[in-house]
């Protein structure tokens, strides 16, 4: 059975909306981390996990964003708030300027997607996380589409040249 292309894109501008989504929260949290000082990440983990401590001194998530608060370096933080913040920047750039069918948006937002996917297949083989995971599944999905989209809209640009810029 072969799908409806209007299905396609409709799938392809729901992927981008919410790839758009999680940029915005990776520009946010990239703000915070640069914001927030590192005494007051370990007070909020402290105090998000003190009641499940006191029902479970072993509990395994509590001890393990503990753990993860304790080791999160100043170093580190700056990494992630830097890495968070660009990440999340080049994308929502990028996916406005394919929202507005912007041609030479298509082959761009296709390189930083197979970059992104191969950090993130290097961030795998350190340490394989569900949500690295789903987060890099969801990224082949929109790369696949993003590739068919701007095969779509360059026909479309030949038939019609005025239409994009």
């Amino acid at each position: 059975m072969r799908v409806p292309e209007s299905e396609i894109r409709r799938v392809f501008q729901i992927s981008l909306w919410l790839k758009g989504a999680h940029s915005l929260l990776e520009v946010l949290g990239g703000l915070a981390l640069t914001f927030v000082s590192h005494d007051l990440i370990l007070r909020i983990v402290s105090a998000l996990t003190a009641a499940e401590l006191l029902e479970d001194p072993r509990d395994l998530v509590a001890n393990a964003l503990r753990q993860l608060a304790e080791g999160f370096t100043t170093d580190a933080q700056s990494f992630a708030a830097w890495y968070l913040f660009s990440h999340g920047l080049i994308k929502l750039v990028l996916i406005a300027a394919v929202l507005a069918k912007r041609i030479w948006a298509y082959p761009a937002f296709i390189v930083a997607m197979i970059g992104f996917i191969l950090y993130q297949g290097y961030r795998m083989s350190l340490d394989l996380t569900f949500i690295l995971v789903a987060i890099t599944l969801l990224d082949l999905v929109v790369l696949v589409l993003a590739w068919h989209e701007y095969g779509l809209v360059r026909r479309e640009q030949r038939q019609n040249p005025d239409a994009h810029r």
